[in-house]
């Protein structure tokens, strides 16, 4: 395995620290807004998707990550279960969905700081912050995790203290205006197939992704195979709980013919804090405001590191070039991986913007092709507990998923369902305002391209071996 020729890492991530790495991960602040778009219907979507999906992922994840809590996560799981090449390209898509997602996020970063306080910014500025967002996002990933690690754990407090004031800010809006902006009467909680909802719940499902991040820096962790599955049911419950309460807060305050989405949570806390605070509102939303800023980064500095520990892992089993093994000297973080990531990024950031200038919709169309790219290594990830309890049954698993052999089964299937039926809803329900030609040219295209690249580095590696 990959960490047996890795030097001893320090154990920084309690139980406590590791709930709020997943909750910095998996608690997105653009995806309240989505689901609010849906209508008081998008909370029954967050229940039902939570008993098919979440729920699921949560037993799989635990029952995997309890068992293999190696560094690597999801690449250890899926080379023993399907072979090193497999486990390359699954790791390597991991890696590369951050390096592309990572400017759609920024960019939401810059939509939310002049919706927020009414700034303007010519295009270059707007591209120049993006790029120096990356940049940040590496250099905190490059340093130590007993230093790194504060900074998921703040975005993590920031995020539950900003979504639960958002929908405490709605009730108490709601009650001093004297009702609710929408009607949340019975026959709106029922669910509408529309195409208008088909292109949210993508959105939805991918907002559940993030509990194998945890695993990807197994090494670090005091005692995985006790805390992986404490740590996936106690921030599985408190982010089911916040995306429905903030959604709520959301739709208490902005009629949904009105919420838009890159800046839906803004929008709401203005004017419930107005409703609510009078003239003290002003400084109050700065604050939260500021917050919801903070998580942005938050989110990615997570995810980044967890991405580049996986890739790490394939570059020390010398499955994939050792450039993405290379060890910072001092503060032993995959250094070379972090920079790799943070160029493909500034890469992705100046084309968009110096072909695409301000077109949403092109930008929404990377946001998809990182998405897609995102989520194709979990279509590996949730078979590998059936592949590994086969392979290895003899293997000491502290927790195991219920159902037995059969509840493997039934979960991962349930999983895969949810995973195919995401994908085909990115590439069936393009988002609105995407120039067509673009969109398939940039989903289909770069995710061909992406996992070509996949295979290629692990046969270059393969061949280098060979030499």
């Amino acid at each position: 395995m990959a960490a047996e020729n890795a030097p001893t890492k320090h154990k920084v991530f309690g139980l406590a620290s590791m709930i709020l790495f997943s909750v910095s991960a998996i608690l997105v602040g653009d995806t309240i807004a989505s689901s609010a778009a849906m209508g008081v219907q998008g909370m029954t979507f967050w229940i039902v998707l939570a008993v098919l999906f979440f729920i699921p992922y949560g037993f799989v994840t635990a029952e995997l990550g309890a068992a293999w809590p190696d560094d690597g996560g999801l690449y250890v799981w899926v080379r023993e279960a399907f072979g090193p090449m497999w486990g390359t390209v699954t790791a390597w898509l991991y890696w590369v969905n951050v390096a592309l997602w990572a400017p759609s996020v920024f960019v939401l970063f810059v939509y939310t700081l002049t919706a927020a306080f009414g700034i303007t910014m010519p295009l270059w500025l707007e591209a120049a912050l993006v790029i120096a967002l990356i940049w940040v996002m590496v250099a905190i990933g490059v340093l130590p995790k007993r230093y790194s690690k504060w900074v998921p754990n703040a975005s993590a407090v920031v995020k539950m203290v900003v979504f639960l004031v958002l929908g405490v800010a709605g009730i108490a809006a709601a009650i001093k205006n004297g009702g609710l902006a929408n009607d949340f009467s019975l026959a709106n909680w029922i669910p509408d197939m529309s195409f208008d909802n088909l292109t949210y719940l993508p959105v939805v499902i991918y907002s559940f992704m993030g509990f194998e991040l945890m695993s990807s820096v197994g090494d670090s962790v005091k005692d995985p195979k006790r805390d992986v599955p404490k740590m996936i049911f106690a921030a599985g419950l408190a982010i089911l709980f916040i995306y429905m309460f903030a959604t709520f807060g959301v739709l208490a305050v902005i009629p949904v013919d009105e919420i838009v989405i890159e800046t839906g949570i803004v929008d709401a806390l203005k004017p419930a804090f107005e409703a609510v605070l009078g003239a003290a509102a002003g400084p109050v939303f700065a604050v939260m405001a500021i917050g919801v800023l903070f998580t942005f980064l938050g989110n990615m500095v997570t995810w980044s590191i967890g991405a580049n520990e996986s890739i790490a892992a394939t570059g020390m089993d010398e499955t994939a070039p050792g450039v993405f093994g290379h060890m910072h000297p001092k503060f032993d973080t995959p250094d070379y991986a972090f920079y790799l990531m943070g160029i493909i990024a500034t890469v992705v950031t100046v084309l968009t913007y110096v072909l695409f200038g301000n077109n949403e919709g092109i930008f929404w169309a990377i946001f998809s092709l990182s998405s897609v790219v995102f989520l194709l290594p979990y279509l590996l990830m949730f078979p590998s507990l059936v592949a590994l309890r086969k392979k290895f049954p003899e293997q000491h698993r502290p927790y195991k998923v219920p159902g037995g052999d059969a509840g493997a089964w039934l979960w991962t299937v349930l999983c895969e369902i949810g995973i195919l039926f995401t994908l085909a809803l990115f590439f069936l329900v393009p988002p609105e305002g995407t120039p067509l030609g673009a969109f398939y040219a940039i989903t289909i295209g770069g995710t061909i391209i992406s996992v070509a690249v996949g295979f290629w580095l692990y046969n270059h590696a393969k061949s280098l071996k060979k030499a």
